[in-house]
Order: structure tokens, then C-alpha cells, then sequence
């Protein structure tokens, strides 16, 4: 059978996506293959957050052209925010890439692929009509991301629990690549939990762009919880898990009820990823965030009293159009009160067709590298400091299995979301293991198992 080689781009949900795409080809008997050298069919799964993800996607794709030259009978296609945003256009410059498969169609993928296999077959493929194109939008397409393949002893899984954004940030392409926000049912965002579970998984994290938004326009909110909190209980309850995460929420999604969950649900783990953006309330009403820098600063507080030990970690854009020197000393000064656990820093990118790209006071580029390197240099000391603080402590460490620097060795994730190295056995893979931590580089901690300190 027909090998294929799916490179990811960009965020979980994108992973989460591949996931799908890859679970649809092995259940057609075909194979995973370890590089795209090795493949019958490459394919790009895009993200167009940031114009570097653009240029890295088209960048690879171009040297695989050299590869479409002497094998012919490849199939090569982009998947995702960049085919959505660009369409056949991509075919232009491109001339070998023969699918383009928008973000509402990835369940369309197999089908595709095994469409353009038998043409190239046939040797009918001379035609570059005959390349498919496919970036509709599809009603209930959101139901189709359920199903994933699972590695031997995995220990965590990502769930899709909707797709979209209705929020229209104006430095995102998002709402455009994703379309509006449709939310899965309770019951069949359970059902796939459920069965995750019964195949050893301990922990899921639901995702969505704005997953804390979840089921706003099609459920209805019961004895005060909104449709977000009812899908966290009903998660809650399912016998075998043990850990639930979700990413990523904005601020505004944070009503009394979600932040009392945190409080009364022990499975929900003590880490919230909570984009911040910019700490000038200026900059935040350009980017459209509808939250003041006061009003996060409180959230943060709130999500610290309502469990012990939260670890918060964020996103931030240096950069923005009018960010002035004193716009950013707000966000230098927010970012030095909360202390993050750790935080994406990055550049503003301009992406066409938002709001922003056309704004005025666009600001230079060097600007832009001088405040990103002086505000990750701030994010990276409070980040040493956090990981310092668990040096001693005995923490719950749920094993992942090798370690990706060091295979000799396993790693894990505490439920603050730091990443763990340690000494034991490949029979601890997928399980939950007391971890005595000894050190710390910054980035990751190292421990030992209880039994061997």
C-alpha cells in the first residue's frame, strides 16, 4: 500500500487535525512513512498565524518540487489555514502540488488522495484541472473531527470540541481561514473521551480556538453554567481520566462559573494558557480584545485563589501598529507583575486582509527584535524562578515515555504543564509516576521516581 508523510504546522488544533487525517489513511491500509523521502503522498497541514508559518510551508513545498520531478507519481498537498486563505492560487507558483484542502474538509483528505493516486496511475494527470481544489465551507463539519490513531501506551490525547472564531482580533486571519464558530454536542465530545480512555489515555486536553466560548450560539446555559462548564463536568465524570486541560480560552471567557470549576473540579489541572497580547489598554482596544489590562491582572488573581499552586501562562504580540515606548513599558511592567510561568513572545506579523495590516504607525521592524529579546528575557527569568520553586518538592508526573533529547531517558508533564526528565523503565510509559525533583535548567526539570531516591 501507498505510504504517506503529513508535516504539521502551527497550533494543537492543527496537530489534532493531521491526527485525523492521518487516522483516515491507515484505516485505507496506508502507511506511515518516517520522511517525506520514504512517501507516496506529502502533505503540508498550514498555519497562517504568522507570515514566517506561511513562508516555511510554502518554502518546503517548493524543494519538494524537485522531488515531484523525478517522482511522478507522488501526490503532494497543502492542508489547512494557508490552503483555506489561498485557494488553487496556490497552483500558480506551485505547478506539482496537486490538492488543496481547506480547514472545514479534512475529512475529505483520504478520499482525495486516493482519487489522485489512481490518476497518476492512469498517467492522467498532464491536465492541471485535473489537480483538486477544495476549500467550500461544509455545515456540521465540526462533527467530523472524532476519531484519532493512537501510539502504543499514549498517555495523552488532544479533543476537538469545535471549530472557528467569531471574535475578529484585528491582527488575526483566523475567522477567516476557520470560518465562524459550530460547536460539537456534549454527548459525542464524551463519547470520544470515553473511548480515549479506554485505551489507556489519562489525560485530554479540549480544544478550540476560543475553546472557553464553547456551545455559546447553540446550547443553552442550565442553573447558571455556561455550555463550556456543563461539557467540563460531563468530561469530569468519566471513569479513568485524570487529567483535563483546554486550550486556548480568552479572557472574556471566564465567567464566575468556569473559574468556581477550577474550584470544584480536582481533574481540571492547576495551568490556565491565558493570552494577554499587550498590557497597554490603548494597544487592546486596537487589537479588539474587549478586556482591559486591569481586568486581566484580576482574572490572574482570581484564577490563583480559586486553586492553590495555578500556573498561568500567556501569549504576547511586541510591535503592534502605534505601539509606542511607553504602550510597551505597560506591558513590560504587567508581564513583571504576574510572573508568568512562561509565555509566547511574538513579533506582529501583518497579515493580509486584517484590520491591522492597513493601520497606521506601523512599527519598524528592528523596534519590533529589540522588545521581543528585552521582554523574553524578563519571561525567561520568571520561568527559571517557577521552575526553581519545584526543586525538592515531590510532584505528580504523568510519563509520556522517551524523552525526545535524550531517549535514555523518559519525560513527563506535571499538572502545572512543565515538562519533567527522568530515570525509569519503558514499563512506566502512559502511567502516573510520584517524581522526587532534584534540578532545573530553566526549561525542564529532573527528578527521580520516589522508590529510587
Amino acid at each position: 500500500m501507498p505510504k504517506f508523510f503529513i508535516k504539521t504546522y502551527g497550533c494543537q488544533m492543527n496537530e489534532r487535525d493531521s491526527e485525523q487525517v492521518a487516522h483516515s489513511l491507515v484505516k485505507r491500509g496506508y502507511e506511515r512513512a518516517a520522511s517525506e523521502t520514504d512517501a507516496d503522498v506529502v502533505l503540508l497541514n498550514t498555519c497562517s498565524v504568522r507570515d514566517m508559518a506561511d513562508q516555511k510551508a510554502l518554502g518546503k513545498m517548493g524543494m519538494l518540487g524537485r522531488m515531484a520531478k523525478d517522482r511522478p507519481h507522488m501526490v503532494f498537498g497543502f492542508l489547512g489555514c494557508l490552503a483555506q486563505a489561498r485557494g488553487g492560487s496556490l497552483l500558480e507558483h506551485l505547478p506539482h502540488v496537486d490538492l488543496v484542502v481547506g480547514t472545514q474538509k479534512f475529512h475529505r483528505v483520504a478520499d482525495y488522495v486516493e482519487d489522485l493516486l489512481a490518476k497518476k496511475r492512469d498517467r492522467r494527470m498532464d491536465d492541471p484541472r485535473l489537480s483538486i481544489v477544495d476549500v467550500d465551507e461544509e455545515a456540521g463539519s465540526q462533527e467530523t473531527i472524532r476519531e484519532q490513531e493512537l501510539a502504543a501506551k499514549q498517555a495523552t490525547a488532544f479533543v476537538s470540541i469545535m471549530q472557528g472564531c467569531n471574535m475578529h482580533c484585528t491582527f488575526c486571519i483566523v475567522p477567516q481561514t476557520r470560518g465562524s464558530e459550530r460547536s460539537r454536542s456534549i454527548a459525542e465530545i464524551v463519547r470520544e473521551v470515553q473511548e480515549l480512555v479506554g485505551h489507556g489515555v489519562k489525560e485530554v486536553t479540549l480544544l478550540g480556538q476560543i475553546v472557553n466560548l464553547y456551545g455559546r450560539h447553540e446550547f443553552a446555559k442550565r442553573d447558571g453554567k455556561t455550555p463550556f462548564v456543563q461539557l467540563l463536568e460531563a468530561v469530569h465524570e468519566i471513569e479513568g481520566l485524570h487529567r483535563l486541560r483546554f486550550t486556548s480560552p480568552h479572557p472574556i471567557g471566564f465567567r464566575d462559573d468556569l473559574i468556581d470549576a477550577f474550584a470544584r473540579l480536582p481533574k481540571i489541572a492547576e495551568h490556565v494558557h491565558l493570552p494577554l497580547q499587550s498590557g497597554s489598554n490603548k494597544i487592546l482596544k486596537a487589537m479588539h480584545r474587549a478586556y482591559t489590562a486591569e481586568r486581566y491582572v484580576d482574572l490572574v488573581r482570581r484564577l490563583q485563589t480559586a486553586r492553590n499552586g495555578m500556573a498561568i501562562t500567556t501569549d504576547i504580540i511586541v510591535g503592534f501598529p502605534g505601539e509606542t515606548d511607553g504602550d510597551y513599558a505597560q506591558t513590560r511592567d504587567l508581564v513583571e507583575e504576574i510572573q508568568f510561568d512562561n509565555a509566547f513572545v511574538f513579533r506582529y506579523s501583518p497579515r493580509r486582509d486584517t484590520p491591522a495590516a492597513t493601520m497606521p504607525e506601523q512599527v519598524d521592524e528592528r523596534v519590533k527584535e529589540e522588545r521581543n529579546h528585552d521582554l523574553l528575557e524578563i519571561v525567561n527569568e520568571s520561568a527559571r524562578r517557577a521552575h526553581e520553586q519545584c526543586i525538592g518538592q515531590q510532584l505528580q508526573i504523568l510519563c509520556e515515555g522517551p524523552s525526545k533529547t535524550n531517549p535514555a531517558r523518559l519525560m513527563g508533564r506535571t499538572r502545572t504543564n512543565k515538562i519533567v526528565v527522568f530515570e525509569g523503565g519503558n514499563d512506566l510509559a502512559g502511567e502516573i509516576v510520584d517524581v522526587r525533583i532534584k534540578q532545573s535548567n530553566g526549561f525542564s526539570l529532573y527528578g527521580k521516581p520516589i522508590a529510587q531516591t
